[in-house]
C-alpha cells in the first residue's frame, strides 16, 4: 500500500475523483466554493492511498467576531477548518488532520480553532471531541443544521488530550527516551536527522498522527506513568558519533505503559499495538511470544522540536550527564525548559 500526504494547489487536485461526491451532495454550493479557491490559488492537505484521495483539509484564517453562528463566536481571529472530510480507515487520518489543523493554528497564533459538522458524521464528532473540541452551537444554511465545534488553544482542562498538544513543563516527570534510528525514522518522519530548522506547516510526513506505540525492553520504563513527559533522542545511526549524529527531536506525553505479559492473547496485543506501532504483524508476535519481557508505551506526539538539539548540545548547553544510560533516564524541569527554548518550540505548545 503506498500513501502521501501532501499540500496541493486546488488546481491540480481532480474535483472530478468520486471522492469528492458526498460533499457536492451535502453542500449544494461546492463545485462553485471549489473553484473559487482554484481562481485564488489556494492550497489543500491531500490524503493519497494507492493514488487515490481518502482524505481533504482545507484550512483559513478567520478575523472574528465569527457571526454566521450561533451564538456569535467572539473571538479576535480564528482558524476554521473550511472543509475537512476523510474516509473511514480507522482513526490515523483523522488525527494527521487535527494535527494538522492545530499546528497550523499555533503557527499562525490564532488561539480558536472550529468546524462545522453534520449531525450524520458521528465518528468524526467524536475525534474532534477526544483532542478538545466541544460543541459550542449551531450553524443553520440552506444545506441544514451543523454542529459547531470550538477547540480553545488557551483554555486549561489539566487532561492530556483535550489539552492536546500543550505540555507543561512544570513537572518532575520527565526522561529521555532513546530509540533506535530505523524505529525513529517510521515514528516520527518529521525529526530529520539535522539541526536545522523545518516548516511544521509545510511539513506533510505521512505519519504524522497525534498517537504513537512504541515497544522495547528496557524494564526502566515500567516506572512511566500516565501524564510523563518524555523527550524523544534518535540515537546514532553511526558507531562513535553519538555527539553529533544522536538527536533530540520531539516532545511526547505518555498515556499509559504495558507489559506483554498484561494481554490475555497475542490478538488482544495486535489489536492494542496494530495502528500505532512500526512493527508489522509478524514481527509483533515474535514479540508477544519472545522469553523476554517487552514494554509497550502508549503515548501522545505534542510537538517536534524546530531545531534539533545534538548530543553534544544536551551535555554542554543543557546539562544532561553524558555518562548517563541513553535509552532511558530522568531529566528536571529547568533542563526540560532549556530543552524547549534551544529547540524553539513555539510558545503556543506550552502551559505556564
Amino acid at each position: 500500500m503506498s500513501e502521501s500526504f501532501s499540500y496541493e494547489y486546488f488546481a491540480s487536485i481532480n474535483l472530478n475523483d468520486p471522492f469528492f461526491d458526498s460533499l457536492k451532495n451535502d453542500y449544494k454550493e461546492f463545485i462553485d466554493w471549489f473553484h473559487r479557491k482554484t481562481l485564488q490559488n489556494q492550497k489543500a492537505y491531500i490524503q493519497k492511498i494507492n493514488n487515490k484521495i481518502e482524505g481533504f483539509l482545507y484550512l483559513k484564517i478567520e478575523k472574528g467576531p465569527i457571526k454566521d453562528v450561533d451564538p456569535i463566536l467572539n473571538v479576535q481571529s480564528a482558524i476554521k477548518i473550511g472543509t475537512l472530510k476523510i474516509n473511514p480507515h480507522g482513526t490515523r487520518l483523522g488525527e494527521r488532520f487535527i494535527k494538522k489543523s492545530i499546528d497550523y493554528a499555533i503557527d499562525v497564533k490564532a488561539n480558536t480553532i472550529y468546524v462545522t459538522v453534520f449531525e450524520s458524521h458521528p465518528e468524526l464528532i467524536k475525534l474532534l471531541e477526544k483532542y478538545g473540541f466541544y460543541k459550542y452551537g449551531k450553524k443553520t444554511t440552506s444545506n441544514g443544521i451543523e454542529f459547531v465545534l470550538v477547540k480553545d488553544l488557551e483554555s486549561i482542562n489539566n487532561d492530556t488530550l483535550l489539552d492536546y498538544p500543550r505540555i507543561n513543563p512544570n513537572t518532575n516527570n520527565i526522561y529521555l527516551l532513546g530509540i533506535y534510528p530505523k524505529y525513529h525514522t517510521n515514528l516520527f518522519p518529521d525529526s530529520k536527522l539535522n539541526n536545522e530548522p523545518f516548516d511544521i506547516v509545510k511539513d506533510v510526513s505521512h505519519t504524522n498522527s497525534i498517537e504513537k506505540i512504541y515497544i522495547c525492553k528496557m524494564r526502566q520504563v515500567a516506572s512511566l506513568r500516565k501524564n510523563d513527559l518524555l523527550l524523544i533522542y534518535r540515537t546514532s545511526d553511526k558507531p562513535g558519533l553519538a555527539k553529533f549524529r544522536s538527536v533530540a527531536t520531539s516532545i511526547c506525553t505518555v498515556e499509559d505503559v504495558k507489559s506483554t505479559k498484561t494481554f490475555n492473547n497475542f490478538m488482544d496485543f495486535k489489536k492494542y499495538c496494530k495502528n500505532y506501532s512500526v512493527f508489522p504483524d509478524d514481527r509483533l508476535e515474535k514479540i508477544f511470544y519472545s522469553k523476554h519481557g517487552y514494554y509497550i508505551i502508549k503515548m501522545t506526539y505534542n510537538v517536534a522540536l524546530k531545531r534539533r538539539i545534538i548530543n553534544k548540545d544536551l551535555i554542554e548547553n543543557v546539562g544532561l550527564d553524558s555518562s548517563s544510560y541513553w535509552g532511558f533516564f530522568k531529566l528536571n524541569s529547568n533542563q526540560l525548559k532549556k530543552i524547549i527554548e534551544i529547540g524553539e518550540v513555539n510558545e503556543g505548545y506550552i502551559i505556564h
